[in-house]
């Protein structure tokens, strides 16, 4: 069997590996306490690109997928490259649009891709008077991806300046404050080689905390796939009209993306598209979501992408005739909780680790704020929601938390 290397620690790493786990012996780095149920955990952080350049040389790892941002950021693709080992990944700079949502906001603006209004701020005061002729609500999101306090809906002046004042005081070099469109959330994922693109799946987001869309905006607190509101008009217009000037774009700069990328956008009540930001890989709550409903192998559309053959050999990714909705359960303050009940579940429930511990026991204990994700898959919408919330009421731990709303609240920001 050959050997694959994932690089990466959380649950779209964990739902990866496990069905690579299949066909091949997998190793994730730097992986976590769940991963090793199924495949072997290397203690190297991602962040160390020289280390699992090393370790893919020495331990015969036949082809690499780095899910992690951390290490696309730190050009992990292109030292792989150097070293002739097979990577599924952007390099860096192929994906610095993603990676900084500021530069990602200047190149949709310069390739008039459609994306809400926006000002890029490196000097509070300049964030200030900006705000003073722009309406309520506004979006005000720091340059990078982060797991917390990344992005704030801000419904006056008062609590958009505050939050500026926290994101420069915890040393943010930029702020993005940017218009508030109303509408449905989505993500669209797509596969490129960096000359071609295909679509492998949509989702329904989830990201306010609470029920209703209320509270603060989190890094995902579940979805549902396909988003039914993204009509297949609306994805052939994406693919045409954002997906390939951008991938054409970075081909023409000497960048070529190879790898996944996420739109992440809003459906306008009038029906329109407006993308909001992009994404390395696919998001820890959505991934569950995409892979289950592919009915291509995910390896091979990887290794095509990287040996070269995908434009030839893929007209279309086909998928499975189904819905999937995903729950994330949170233990928010509470760590060191056991969890208990993942045993009583149907064989069919698919569990994903985002943020656990095993003790020395082997019980998995929670760690704090998102914890599991877990999905359920049924021929419609309302069945797989239905499944879903009963595997929820199984699964037990101090703090347990999860929103009560998904698939029936689908208007968001």
């Amino acid at each position: 069997m050959k050997n694959i290397l994932i690089i990466g620690h959380s649950a779209k790493e964990y739902a990866l590996a496990k069905i690579l786990s299949k066909d091949f012996n997998v190793f994730v780095a730097p992986g976590n306490d769940a991963v090793s149920e199924f495949a072997t955990i290397v203690d190297i952080r991602e962040s160390n690109p020289v280390e699992l350049v090393e370790y893919a040389l020495e331990n015969d790892i036949s082809f690499t997928v780095c899910c992690s941002e951390t290490a696309i950021e730190s050009d992990i693709a292109k030292l792989f490259e150097i070293n002739n080992l097979r990577i599924f990944a952007p390099t860096a700079a192929a994906a610095n649009f993603a990676i900084h949502k500021s530069i990602g906001k200047k190149l949709m603006y310069k390739l008039k891709i459609p994306t809400p209004r926006f000002g890029i701020f490196e000097k509070k005061q300049l964030a200030f008077d900006y705000l003073k002729n722009i309406q309520m609500p506004v979006v005000i999101k720091t340059d990078k991806h982060k797991l917390l306090n990344s992005v704030m809906v801000c419904p006056s002046e008062k609590i958009a300046k505050s939050f500026i004042e926290d994101c420069f005081f915890n040393s943010e070099e930029k702020v993005i404050i940017e218009e508030y469109i109303p509408g449905t959330n989505f993500s669209l994922y797509v596969i490129t080689d960096g000359y071609k693109v295909l679509p492998i799946g949509s989702v329904t987001d989830y990201k306010f905390s609470l029920d209703g869309n209320g509270g603060v905006i989190t890094s995902g607190m579940g979805a549902y796939s396909p988003c039914l509101k993204l009509t297949d008009d609306h994805i052939a217009y994406i693919i045409s009209e954002i997906a390939y000037p951008l991938i054409d774009t970075l081909e023409s700069q000497g960048n070529p993306y190879l790898g996944v990328i996420g739109f992440d956008g809003i459906i306008t009540p009038e029906g329109k598209i407006s993308i909001i930001e992009c994404n390395t890989f696919m998001r820890d709550h959505d991934a569950q979501c995409i892979l289950s409903l592919l009915n291509h192998d995910i390896y091979k559309l990887m290794e095509a992408c990287v040996i070269g053959s995908f434009s030839d050999d893929y007209e279309y990714i086909d998928l499975k005739d189904e819905f999937a909705v995903s729950g994330v359960l949170s233990s928010g303050k509470y760590k060191n909780s056991i969890i208990e009940g993942l045993d009583e579940l149907q064989d069919d429930t698919i569990i994903a680790h985002l943020n656990t511990k095993r003790n020395e026991y082997l019980e998995y204990e929670t760690q704090g704020n998102s914890t599991l994700v877990v999905t359920k898959i049924a021929k419609t919408l309302s069945r797989a929601k239905q499944r879903l919330y009963e595997e929820l009421e199984f699964i037990n731990f101090e703090g347990k938390y999860y929103r009560k709303d998904i698939c029936t609240i689908i208007e968001a920001h």
